[in-house]
């Protein structure tokens, strides 16, 4: 499965006569030359790139440590950004830098951010719902045990 995922592979349509080693080379550079011209996906990218794209950084101060859910986000809003962990306070804060132009579109992606994280942090979490159900399994254990109980000295008497 791990060779799956890491491979990739490309498909070439080429009309020729004959196919040559040259014409498939020609082909692959072809590929790779529009490779390099392609749009830049937006995501993740390294503060140094960011900054160097010259069009203004700007930042914020994110306490939560779930950031993973907010590049979730940030990727379906199509905005570039960097996330550094500022290691000097205690929890630890992240900074989220970004395009200045992309200030509104952040916003948005942070209102839906904390949004996903109330209801996530409402919900209940699993080992609290096993702990309810292991708590209701051994009272209605205890329960039969006394009905048995009951039901010996019934007949025993």
């Amino acid at each position: 499965m791990q060779e799956e995922t890491t491979q990739k592979t490309i498909a070439l349509a080429i009309k020729t006569s004959k196919l040559t080693a040259s014409v498939l080379q020609k082909a692959m550079k072809m590929y790779l030359e529009h490779q390099k011209h392609k749009q830049p996906s937006h995501g993740k990218i390294p503060v140094k790139k960011l900054v160097g794209q010259g069009e203004g950084a700007k930042s914020i101060e994110v306490t939560d440590s779930n950031i993973k859910s907010f590049e979730r986000v940030a990727r379906k809003y199509n905005v570039d950004f960097a996330v550094k962990k500022d290691k000097t306070t205690e929890p630890p804060k992240y900074l989220v830098f970004f395009k200045g132009k992309d200030a509104d579109v952040i916003a948005q992606a942070f209102k839906e951010f904390v949004k996903v994280n109330e209801k996530k942090q409402q919900r209940p979490s699993l080992r609290q719902k096993l702990k309810g159900l292991q708590k209701i399994v051994a009272q209605n254990k205890n329960r039969e045990r006394s009905r048995e109980k009951n039901k010996d000295r019934g007949q025993s008497l």
